[in-house]
C-alpha cells in the first residue's frame, strides 16, 4: 500500500500536469522551509564550525589529466542548481507552449504584474543604495519564490479560486524568466568567448537532436553536462545552462494520440485474443504485447513531459533543501539585529521585497484592469489580488541565490542581504496568507 504524507492526500485524485505542478511545489515549500529552519538552528549553535566546515570542504573530479575541483557549496550552487534551473526552464516552455502563458489574453495580467513586480523592487533598493558599493544588489529583490509563494496559496484551499492560482503560477515563471535574464546579462563578472562559444555550439548540438526526432533523453543529457562544463568556464552563471538546455528538449510526442488509440486498442484485442492461463502466468506472446503497449505509452509522451514529471520530486527533496542548508544558515547576533536590518542592504531587501513587490504586481494589475487591457481572474477580487502581491514578496531561493552573485567575496554584503531576505519573506509570506485567509474574499 502507497503512503502518502498528509499534505499529499490532497493531491491522491489529480491527474492533470498542472496538478502534478502544484503538488510538487507544495512538497518543496514544506521540504524548503524545514530545512531552513535546520539550517539555521546549525549556524546558530555550538555546531556552526562543523556546518560551515563542511560546507566549504572541497571536491574534485579527475579523469585522466583533467580535473575539476570546488567547494561543496559551490557545487550545490553551481551544479545541482543547474538541474533546479533546467526545470525552471521546462516550466517556462510549457507554460509559453500550452499553458497560461500560451493565451495572450489570459497571459497579459500575469505578464504586466510579473514586470511591475520585478521593475518596482530594484527600483526601490536603487534608491536607498544609490552610489554605494552595495548598489550591485538591486536584482536581489526581483525575485519570487514559487515554491513558498504557490505553498502559501494552496494551504487556502477553496477560499481561493482556481483562476487566481493559476494567476500566481504564471506570475511567478515570468519572474522566474526575468530572474534568468538578469543572472545572465546583469551578474557576470567576465566572459571568456571560446568557452562561451562551445556552450553555443552544444546547444546547436542539442537543437539537432531534436529536429531530427531524437526522443531518448541519454545524448541530450550528455551533450549537456558538456555544455554545462563549457558554460562554467565562460563566466556567464553556468546554472544558465540548464535553462538553455531545457529549451531544446522535444515538447512533442513521437506519436499521436489518436495513433496512440488506434494501435493500443489492437494490441489490447490481440492480447485478448490469447487463452487464460490455467497458472496464471501470462503467455509469452501476451508479455510482448505488454511491453509494446509500455512502449507506446512512454512515446505519446514527450521527453520534456516525462523529465519534468521525473525531475520534479529528486529537485524538490534533493537539490533545493540541499541549497536551503548550504545557504539559509546565517549566524544571528539577536542584539544587533536591529542595527543590520538597518544597513542600506538590508532596508534595500525588505522594502524592495514588501513594499515594491506589492506595489508593482498589485498596482501594474489594477492599472491594466482600470484601463480594460486585462480581466480580473474569474472568482477573484482586487483585494486577493492585493494578497497574491503579498506572497510575491516571498523571495528566498532566487533572491539568495542572486545575493551570492551580487556580492561575490563580500560576506558582510551577503549575510546583510540574507537578513533582509528571511525577514521580507516571512513577513510577505505571514501577511499574504493571513490577508487572504480572514480579509480578502472572493466572488460567487
Amino acid at each position: 500500500m502507497k503512503l502518502y504524507a498528509p499534505w499529499e492526500r490532497a493531491f491522491k485524485k489529480v491527474a492533470t500536469p498542472f496538478e502534478h505542478f502544484l503538488h510538487a511545489q507544495t512538497t518543496t515549500g514544506i521540504v524548503l522551509m524545514s530545512m531552513t529552519i535546520i539550517a539555521l538552528i546549525l549556524a546558530n549553535t555550538p555546531l556552526a564550525e562543523v556546518y560551515l566546515h563542511l560546507f566549504h570542504t572541497d571536491i574534485t573530479l579527475n579523469i585522466g589529466s583533467w580535473s575539476i575541483s570546488h567547494s561543496i557549496h559551490h557545487w550545490i550552487n553551481d551544479g545541482l542548481m543547474a538541474i533546479f534551473f533546467f526545470i525552471v526552464g521546462l516550466e517556462i516552455k510549457r507554460e509559453v507552449l500550452v499553458g497560461e502563458l500560451s493565451n495572450i489574453k489570459v497571459a497579459i495580467l500575469p505578464i504586466l504584474a510579473a514586470f511591475g513586480g520585478m521593475l518596482l523592487p530594484a527600483l526601490i533598493y536603487l534608491s536607498i543604495n544609490y552610489g554605494s558599493e552595495s548598489a550591485n544588489g538591486w536584482g536581489i529583490p526581483m525575485a519570487t519564490d514559487i515554491a513558498f509563494a504557490i505553498s502559501a496559496l494552496v494551504l487556502l484551499g477553496k477560499r481561493v479560486s482556481t483562476a487566481l492560482v493559476t494567476f500566481l503560477v504564471a506570475l511567478a515563471i515570468v519572474d522566474d524568466l526575468g530572474a534568468v535574464v538578469v543572472i545572465a546579462l546583469f551578474y557576470t563578472e567576465q566572459i571568456h568567448l571560446m568557452p562561451l562559444a562551445l556552450a553555443g555550439v552544444s546547444f546547436l548540438v542539442l537543437v539537432a537532436f531534436n529536429r531530427f526526432g531524437i526522443h531518448a533523453v541519454l545524448p541530450y543529457f550528455i551533450v549537456g553536462i558538456i555544455m554545462w562544463l563549457f558554460m562554467l568556464d565562460s563566466g556567464v552563471h553556468a546554472t544558465i545552462a540548464g535553462v538553455i538546455a531545457a529549451l531544446a528538449i522535444p515538447s512533442r510526442p513521437k506519436r499521436t494520440p489518436i495513433d496512440f488509440t488506434h494501435h493500443t486498442r489492437n494490441l489490447l484485442e490481440e492480447y485478448d485474443s490469447y487463452p487464460v492461463a490455467t497458472d496464471h502466468m501470462t503467455h509469452e506472446n501476451q508479455k510482448a504485447i505488454l511491453q509494446n503497449i509500455k512502449d507506446r505509452i512512454d512515446s505519446v509522451g514527450s521527453p520534456a513531459s516525462r523529465l519534468e514529471h521525473e525531475l520534479h520530486l529528486p529537485v524538490s527533496l534533493i537539490v533545493i533543501p540541499l541549497f536551503a542548508l548550504a545557504n539559509a544558515g546565517i549566524s544571528i547576533d539577536f542584539s544587533s539585529i536591529g542595527e543590520t536590518i538597518a544597513t542600506p542592504v538590508s532596508l534595500g531587501v525588505i522594502a524592495g521585497l514588501v513594499f515594491g513587490k506589492v506595489l508593482g504586481i498589485a498596482g501594474v494589475a489594477w492599472l491594466a484592469i482600470k484601463s480594460g487591457i486585462a480581466k480580473l481572474p474569474e472568482g477573484s477580487t482586487m483585494n486577493q489580488i492585493f494578497g497574491v502581491a503579498f506572497l510575491g514578496g516571498i523571495g528566498f531561493t532566487m533572491s539568495i541565490f542572486v545575493a551570492d552573485l551580487a556580492f561575490v567575496g563580500n560576506n558582510i554584503f551577503i549575510f546583510q542581504a540574507k537578513v533582509g531576505i528571511l525577514a521580507a519573506s516571512l513577513f510577505a509570506g505571514l501577511f499574504g496568507f493571513f490577508w487572504l485567509r480572514y480579509i480578502a474574499k472572493g466572488t460567487k
